[in-house]
């Protein structure tokens, strides 16, 4: 098996790696542990990004990790709504989802996303399933409610349709892997009542990562990791030192919920969580097989 990974190539990361006899050692390390991985943000639109994702959850698998893909896709999302003339509001961040906006949520989602990141996985040489939050009650959701900053005593904004993970059952995701096959999930989701809800893929991933009990939580992301007030990049930080530099406003804005799920994946369960830049050529790989890494890794205390 070595020797055909060798000779792929897919190997174009082994240029940033150093050599295989370096990389050997990670591949072992995580050779029968699951790795969860969020793929998202403009990487999603870029055919290349999309190749090379594909192939280094391929690696994954043949050197025996256990890759579980979670996915968002709101550019897409987007461009469907504009396209249908459904204007779509935002709140802290969040969609606000109707019932004629959650159905195009989940046609995007479970539909052209899911099945060409599955496409491009089996074409690179594994073989995928995709699956939604729905099947097999993988997540079961409860409604998120976004807090209202325009008055401190004011009630929580209603989002519509948008949820947040209450339940996770693994059983489907652990069947496909003991199958050789590479889950694929879209985070959408069955409600306690019953609804269908769009779950933030960040938080779904997060959600399963610790469910899972993962080695790695790898968050693709568009900027390199978490950065410091210079601006360069913190390579490795523990939770307590997370939440402080949350407080002391060195990390800021959109990030602050990346850090949070990163933070409550390891709490829950999963041994550590990175941010990285999935705009990076082979990032997963880099991330994982290299001493040094890409990312932001988030570690217990």
């Amino acid at each position: 098996m070595m020797e055909s990974i060798t000779q792929s190539n897919r190997l174009e990361w082994l240029a940033k790696a150093g050599t295989l006899a370096e990389a050997l050692p990670y591949m072992r390390r995580y050779s029968g542990h699951a790795v969860v991985v969020k793929f998202g943000g403009h990487a999603m639109g870029d055919a290349s990004y999309i190749r090379n994702f594909a192939q280094d959850m391929v690696l994954l698998r043949q050197v025996g990790a256990k890759p579980v893909v979670v996915h968002g896709g709101g550019p897409q999302i987007g461009a469907m709504l504009d396209k249908l003339n459904i204007t779509s509001d935002f709140i802290n961040g969040l969609r606000v989802t109707d019932a004629d906006t959650v159905s195009v949520v989940e046609m995007v989602l479970s539909g052209a996303i899911n099945k060409s990141l599955v496409a491009a996985i089996n074409d690179a040489g594994a073989k995928a399933v995709g699956i939604s939050g729905k099947d097999a009650d993988l997540i079961i959701a409860r409604k998120l409610l976004a807090a209202n900053k325009s008055a401190d005593d004011a009630a929580p904004v209603d989002l519509g349709y948008v949820g947040e993970p209450a339940q996770i059952d693994t059983s489907v995701i652990n069947a496909l892997i003991a199958s050789d096959l590479i889950p694929v999930v879209a985070p959408v989701a069955r409600g306690t009542d019953g609804a269908t809800y769009n779950i933030n893929a960040d938080t779904a991933s997060g959600a399963i990562s610790a469910a899972m009990q993962a080695t790695r939580l790898l968050l693709l992301s568009d900027v390199p990791g978490v950065m410091d007030k210079d601006g360069q990049v913190i390579p490795r930080m523990t939770i307590s030192q997370a939440r402080m530099l949350i407080e002391n406003g060195t990390i800021s804005g959109g990030m602050i919920p990346k850090v949070n799920t990163c933070i409550e994946a390891v709490e829950g369960g999963a041994e550590a969580a990175v941010i990285l830049d999935g705009r990076e050529a082979h990032a997963v790989l880099v991330e994982l097989f290299t001493e040094h890494g890409i990312g932001t890794i988030i570690m217990p205390d």
